[in-house]
């Protein structure tokens, strides 16, 4: 488990989550936002790094505010280390 791995793949439900209540399609998020759906596809998975940038260009093409993309359960508690 590592933290910012798990917060991407949430980031990357989220945005699939958003997606599908606007009745988007990943081709419908590239028209928007200019980035492929190739690259689309690795941010819904999680498997790419994501910038505030690019959130941004996702809140605007799902049009949300950029939070809303960080609206997750997440229990930081279980990446703590005892001392």
């Amino acid at each position: 488990m590592e933290l910012s791995n798990d917060v991407l793949e949430l980031i990357g439900k989220r945005i699939i989550e958003l997606r599908k209540i606007n009745n988007q399609t990943q081709n419908d998020l590239e028209f928007l936002t200019g980035i492929d759906t190739g690259e689309i596809s690795r941010y819904e998975g999680g498997k790419r790094n994501i910038t505030i940038k690019t959130i941004c260009k996702f809140a605007l093409a799902l049009n949300v505010h950029p939070k809303e993309l960080f609206n997750f359960d997440f229990d930081i508690n279980k990446y703590q280390t005892e001392n």
